[in-house]
């Protein structure tokens, strides 16, 4: 009898990469490149630090948007197209910055953008790490969320490496922004030429209506707080640079070290699963993380930046992946649901973090206090995460 062989399936580390490189496009430039190029868009064209968080604010609104939608079952078995339409939607909306100079168009597209990343991380996620989890081979999620570090490293890399370009009637930050949709081009040809194709890693049919057991409840309330948390400084900590007279090689260099640290966090962090567990983790990354964050108005310049920007990269991604892997783990029914609620609570923090910050930035003239209260959040997140260890992986 004649047994053909079925061909065999993409290997664990091309999906892991083809998921990382669609991160480091939706995440790493469009959601944190504003970060970078904030400096030189405020100083053109005269945002203060509250205009600065509203348009901030308005790309956390999208993406509490877009994770809501994700929730729903309308997505199913259609994650793959639907993460590609995102990452296509993300090369236009980094290209429609470059030519934005008003507050509401900034609003609008960076609205959108968000919708774009919660869609396309949501969906790329469920592609990805059910792909990783039908291997067992644990190296997927590591180098899959390692593609946010990636991509703000890269993006630093490029802000700093456009900054002694000024061609002529063309602002540096419009500059910044068309180069960035440029290389968003190359990782949408390259996420579709090696992202697994068919429904075989995605969901069949939609999940059942998500349970919330304490626990759960308390690790999305933790989640949320750390969304307030981490974002002032994932917002400001380049304007902090700049405000510390350090120049574009101080901010390139902030922000630089914040993507590395971020890249290689997951595999340092990994050592610790055994001894800690899961939530263990996730709770002293968030510890350390109030740490770096107050760090950054506490220590003196330039080590004030540099310190908190390698303490915030070395802990955000560890607090997202594991936060993640936790509510799936808490709702093995309903991961995809568990995942999409999870990022909306993230999303509401991340829309009040900003808003907050810049107001309290214009009332007391600096990013000490907006900072300090994100610290604060920081330490009640981690608090929060005690009322989850009924149910831990």
């Amino acid at each position: 009898m004649l047994h053909v062989s079925k061909p065999p399936g993409p290997s664990p580390i091309t999906v892991a990469v083809a998921g990382a490189i669609a991160l480091a496009s939706l995440m790493g430039f469009g959601r944190f490149f504003y970060t970078p190029v904030l400096p030189a868009m405020m100083a053109d064209l005269g945002l203060d630090p509250t205009q600065s968080g509203l348009i901030a604010a308005a790309n956390f609104a999208g993406y509490l948007l877009g994770a809501v939608l994700a929730a729903h079952g309308w997505a199913a078995g259609r994650e793959r197209s639907l993460a590609l339409w995102a990452l296509f939607a993300n090369v236009v909306l980094l290209a429609a910055m470059a030519g934005a100079g008003t507050i509401p168009a900034f609003v609008v597209i960076r609205f959108l953008a968000g919708l774009s990343s919660a869609l396309g991380m949501v969906f790329t996620s469920a592609v990805v790490l059910s792909f990783g989890a039908s291997t067992g081979d644990r190296r997927v999620p590591m180098i899959y969320f390692s593609g946010v570090g990636a991509g703000i490293a890269l993006s630093s890399v490029l802000v700093l490496g456009l900054s002694p370009f000024h061609p002529a009637g063309l602002a540096s930050w419009r500059l910044d922004w068309l180069v960035a949709a440029v290389g968003a081009a190359v990782a949408l040809v390259a996420v579709a030429a090696l992202l697994p194709r068919g429904n075989a890693y995605a969901a069949a049919r939609p999940e059942p209506p998500l349970a919330w057991p304490r626990p759960l409840v308390a690790l999305t309330l933790s989640y949320g707080l750390f969304g307030i948390g981490y974002v002032v400084t994932a917002t400001f900590i380049v304007a902090m640079a700049r405000e510390g007279g350090g120049g574009h090689l101080l901010e390139g260099m902030t922000w630089f070290l914040t993507g590395v640290s971020a890249a290689v966090s997951l595999f340092v962090w990994k050592g610790l699963d055994r001894r800690l567990g899961v939530l263990g983790v996730y709770q002293a990354a968030l510890m350390l993380e109030a740490l770096g964050v107050a760090a950054t108005v506490i220590l003196p310049a330039p080590s004030s930046v540099l310190v908190g920007g390698v303490l915030l990269g070395a802990t955000f991604m560890v607090v997202t992946a594991y936060g993640l892997q936790l509510g799936r783990a808490m709702a093995p029914e309903s991961p995809r649901r568990s995942l999409a609620m999870m990022t909306a609570a993230f999303g509401v923090g991340q829309i009040v973090g900003p808003l907050a910050a810049g107001w309290l930035a214009s009332i007391s003239g600096g990013y000490g206090l907006p900072s300090l209260a994100a610290a604060a959040a920081l330490a009640i997140a981690a608090a929060a995460t005690l009322a989850a260890r009924g149910r831990q992986t």
